[in-house]
């Protein structure tokens, strides 16, 4: 049988393009997302993941507008800060008038304004004239949809498709339509106003005559429309309200931090941004979806990550996750899967593609971090909320994953929780770091499977501390016991099989014979996440993190240079990523290294300086930073990405030292700090049960003071130095 993709790594993501080629501009509600360029426009001919994209298929793969035959002038163009709106300024370049008048460049302004609604994307085009004449001329829109799923424009080839269907226009409209191999027929519905003046095959031509300083204004509404599955249609000026209204309610409720440093605001206004577009509402509550255009859909790790990042100030996004992944929990082994009772969805799929099991991630659970983190969550939101009737319901999902992690987790009995893939088409790296070359031995050679990963074991030890304190809280004091003993256990194992002393680090991993990979990985950080590690360990794994082999200036490198499979431009040995700098800062400040994790936010922050609106995405090239240049760009990366959004705020978090316990009323500071160029943090509307707070911290040259603004219903704030 053929493979799906003809590299080792089957679901590797082909390189057409760079992200450093052209910037581009992204929006999101829900199952629907768009990619264009700056102009607005969706290209094909080497922009190939541009399109409209509704539930893995994409509806729309060219949508170009022209001026008499020719592409318009850039002015500027944006994403606006709530990320609702795509705006883009043109004008015409010379041209003849369809009198023969040359129309000078500069003469006429067209304003784009395109935002997205339940599956359909909006479109509204304002063109005025700013010539001391009447012009007239004619500008059409070039439109397609090719109806490939996802993973095709990932770069995974098909044996067969489904049939275009023929077009049918009809007042003003087209519609375009595929039938699928899975028996589904999708539409593209694009509707214009006013109508043009011609319609035909992929193209929409208006002519027009405008006096001096007179405007004109034309609609363009395209609907994905899966056959089965309801579309209501909403008007243009219904829909524009709701959008509006959607971001306000969420301004109004949202917990608000803002800092002296106006380009530090903006990274933490579009990290804001970019982490609500990113949610999905579910019957549980709101999801993250994990990043475009790879990964709109759920992922349980990416989920998960983001909502521990976003905890602090949004707790209803961990709710939402928690409520929905216990929901998913798998129920039966099933090998092509990967799914065994108990354990927690690494990703759900919709599509073609998904539909035919083509691809194994329809529902798919080849995750071996997921589980013990979706445990870490629980226990961290139960820290957070005090909501002890949700933690009842919860339970019985903490349960199955503590039970799963105790049997299927650990394959042999050692203690430790290891992944084999059981799927033939499934992920064989199963934890974060899921390339096919991503765990091996120091001389280069892949490690052999059943695979435990040292972070692995953090999250375990971790999950079972924190079950045990949402067990004692629940009434169950024999269990609770009984976990911090495992915990405790585990812990020890751990300690003395994975250091590696000369490396001072923890092994990667152990492989299949339990040899070490002593390979200086950033996976040993998240083990002070997690706290697992000792505290004789800790200094030495944190000095090396920050020592030049790993930090480049802008962040810690997955793989230190040196190592026998380092690549600055790899996805996983050897590039940054911002969430698991997030982690590993998270984990420095726990174990008391403050300083170590203001440089890692200075680094980021300093990247973000250099990208475009501010956005950091999934990962960044492990190139060391140089004087006057911007980090280098990875060609694929998901962007925005969930994680990388929720960054900047579990940074803020570490370096203030902050951390809740909703159940006793109080809010605790330990050792606060702030980095030098941030003299003032103003936290607005942070929630505690029914209480809420306005707080102001002030740096001070050996401290950093903290000022209570405004203070409603019952909390206690405790400082640590």
């Amino acid at each position: 049988m053929e493979e799906v993709i003809r590299i080792e790594d089957r679901f590797y993501i082909l390189a057409a393009s760079s992200i450093a080629e052209e910037t581009t501009r992204v929006l999101k509600h829900a199952e629907t997302f768009l990619i264009t360029d700056r102009h607005g426009d969706i290209r094909p001919l080497g922009f190939e993941d541009h399109g409209l994209f509704h539930e893995g298929t994409r509806f729309l793969s060219r949508l170009v507008l022209r001026m008499q035959e020719r592409s318009p002038l850039l002015l500027s163009s944006t994403i606006t800060e709530d990320n609702d709106f795509l705006m883009a300024d043109l004008t015409n370049p010379d041209f003849d008038s369809e009198g023969g008048t040359l129309v000078r460049k500069g003469s006429i302004h067209l304003h784009r304004t395109v935002f997205l609604w339940e599956g359909r994307c909006y479109e509204g085009i304002k063109i005025t004239n700013f010539a001391l004449h009447p012009v007239e001329f004619s500008f059409s829109v070039e439109f397609d949809a090719d109806f490939v799923d996802i993973f095709e424009v990932r770069g995974v080839k098909r044996l067969r498709r489904g049939s275009m269907l023929e077009p049918v226009l009809k007042d003003g409209e087209v519609v375009l339509g595929y039938s699928g191999l899975d028996g589904v027929v999708r539409r593209t519905r694009i509707g214009f106003s006013p109508p043009p003046d011609r319609l035909g095959m992929g193209r929409a031509v208006f002519r027009l005559r405008l006096a001096p300083h007179e405007e004109a204004e034309y609609r363009i509404v395209t609907s994905a429309e899966i056959e089965g599955l309801p579309s209501p249609s909403v008007p243009f000026e219904q829909a524009f309200r709701e959008v509006k209204e959607t971001y306000r309610r969420h301004h109004e409720s949202a917990c608000i931090v803002e800092t002296s440093n106006e380009q530090f605001n903006d990274w933490l206004n579009r990290s804001r941004a970019d982490v609500f577009m990113m949610l999905t509402d579910t019957p549980f509550g709101p999801y993250p979806y994990a990043g475009i255009p790879w990964y709109n859909t759920v992922f349980g790790r990416d989920g998960i990550i983001t909502a521990l990042e976003t905890l602090w100030l949004c707790p209803e996004i961990a709710r939402g996750v928690l409520g929905f992944l216990a929901s998913n929990q798998a129920d039966a082994v099933i090998p092509e899967q990967d799914a065994e009772p108990g354990k927690i969805l690494h990703e759900l799929r919709r599509g073609e593609m998904a539909a035919l099991g083509e691809i194994p991630f329809g529902r798919y659970y080849g995750t071996v971090d997921a589980t013990p983190l979706f445990v870490v969550l629980a226990g961290y939101y139960y820290e957070r909320t005090g909501e002890r009737g949700f933690m009842e319901r919860l339970w019985p999902g903490i349960e199955r994953a503590i039970e799963w992690i105790d049997s299927y987790g650990d394959l042999d009995g050692d203690g430790f929780v290891e992944y084999v893939r059981r799927s033939g088409t499934g992920l064989g790296n199963q934890g974060w770091k899921d390339s096919e070359d991503s765990i091996f031995h120091e001389d280069g050679t892949l490690a052999s499977p059943p695979i435990a990963l040292c972070e692995v074991q953090g999250y375990v030890y971790e999950a079972k501390e924190k079950a045990a304190r949402i067990a004692l809280a629940l009434g169950r004091d024999r269990e609770a016991e009984r976990l911090r003993r495992e915990a405790g256990a585990l812990r020890e194992a751990f300690l003395r099989s994975f250091w590696c002393e000369e490396e001072g680090v923890y092994a990667l991993a152990l492989d299949a014979d339990k040899r070490p990979c002593r390979v200086r990985s950033s996976n040993t950080g998240h083990c002070l996440f997690s706290g697992i590690a000792s505290e004789g360990h800790a200094r030495s794994i944190v000095e090396g993190l920050m020592d030049e082999d790993f930090f480049t200036g802008w962040g810690i490198r997955t793989i230190a240079s040196g190592q026998a499979r380092y690549n600055p431009m790899s996805y996983h040995n050897g590039s940054v990523w911002p969430h698991d700098n997030a982690l590993i800062a998270s984990g420095m400040a726990r174990y008391g290294f403050k300083e170590e994790a203001m440089r890692v936010l200075a680094g980021l922050f300093d990247a973000s300086l250099f990208l475009d609106l501010h956005r950091l995405p999934e990962l960044f090239c492990g190139f060391k930073r140089r004087r006057g240049e911007g980090p280098t760009l990875y060609p694929v990366a998901c962007d925005p990405q969930s994680w990388a959004s929720g960054t900047a705020f579990l940074l803020i978090q570490a370096c203030l030292g902050l951390s809740i316990q909703a159940p006793d009323k109080r809010i605790y500071f330990n050792s606060p700090v702030l980095p030098p160029f941030l003299q003032r943090v103003t936290i607005k509307n942070l929630r505690v049960g029914k209480a809420a707070l306005d707080l102001v911290f002030t740096r001070h040259e050996q401290d950093v003071g903290i000022n209570v603004v405004r203070k409603e219903g019952e909390v206690e704030i405790v400082i640590r130095k």
